[in-house]
């Protein structure tokens, strides 16, 4: 008896899904092939199976895709404040191919799974993995900014208030930056030694701090940097005031920010102290209620 006699119409469907899958991927992969070095220079840490990335985006360029539309500025945004402008264009490009190449690789993978468990809801729950990851790695930078953005605002109350302090003091506002700036080696601190550099590269002071408030992505620092800006504009003295009414405008918000996080971990407590509770009562009554049936 032969092979197609076992074969019933779902398998014949689903067989032939995987076929076309299959084909589409291996026409990526050919055409994708050559620009395999482009990949080569970004970390298997951060960016795993990085050796198939070049199948997504052969596919990209195949489609001749433009990288354009709101998404797409979004997504070029969040890499020009983790990568830096330079080098933008080229990771925004990498998350495109991540995504599509892994989500792609995935699916065969689960019509070739399906051919071993010959089970519908396997295949359906490993497309379902492939949809997640198109998903997971398409928002990965946008968690990473909110990761940095949080990591910002822990030392922002400091900064805020040591430059008040020292502006108050008559220090001038560059002096002031630059103390603050070289005194920790924190994500803020850094991204404020950036302004230093540019400012002895040639860069205006002004468009230094702008530079600092767009690339942080924070509404308080982007506040804070055009606090400066004005300041700088009208003269050190009314930015001593500027600077004095913000601090305790931050400090206020970071009291708000401590008192959440802490209801936070309160409410997150209470999971594990419930099936605590309900481990207690079972053990408590198991023995009861087998005792009762034995009378």
């Amino acid at each position: 008896m032969s092979i197609l006699a076992f074969l019933t119409l779902e398998n014949v469907i689903v067989f032939a899904i995987g076929v076309i899958v299959l084909a589409f991927w291996l026409f990526c992969y050919a055409s994708g092939r050559k620009y395999a070095p482009l990949f080569e220079v970004l970390t298997e840490k951060e960016y795993p199976f990085k050796e198939i990335y070049f199948v997504g985006y052969g596919f990209l360029e195949k489609i001749h895709y433009t990288y354009k539309g709101k998404q797409n500025r979004k997504l070029r945004k969040e890499a020009e404040v983790l990568f830096g402008e330079k080098y933008a264009d080229y990771f925004m490009r990498v998350i495109h191919a991540q995504k599509l190449s892994l989500s792609l690789t995935i699916l065969v993978i689960a019509f070739v799974f399906y051919g071993f468990a010959n089970d519908i809801m396997a295949l359906v729950v490993v497309i379902a993995f492939a949809a997640l990851a198109y998903y997971y790695f398409g928002t990965l930078a946008g968690a990473k900014i909110k990761k940095r953005s949080a990591e910002l605002m822990g030392d922002f109350s400091e900064v805020v208030s040591k430059l008040a302090l020292m502006t108050n003091a008559g220090m001038i506002l560059k002096e002031a930056w630059e103390d603050v700036a070289f005194s920790k080696e924190t994500i803020l601190y850094k991204e404020m030694q950036l302004v230093v550099d540019n400012i002895r590269n040639g860069m205006s002071e002004i468009d230094a701090l702008h530079t600092f408030g767009t690339r942080s992505m924070v509404p308080e620092i982007k506040k804070f940097a055009s606090t400066l800006i004005q300041g700088l504009i009208k003269g050190n003295a009314e930015l001593a005031l500027s600077l004095q009414a913000q601090s305790k405008e931050v400090w206020s918000l970071k009291k708000q920010d401590v008192r959440r996080q802490g209801e936070k971990a309160a409410s997150k407590l209470l999971i594990p102290m419930m099936i605590m509770f309900i481990g207690i009562l079972i053990m408590l009554l198991v023995p009861v209620f087998a005792n009762i049936g034995l009378s």
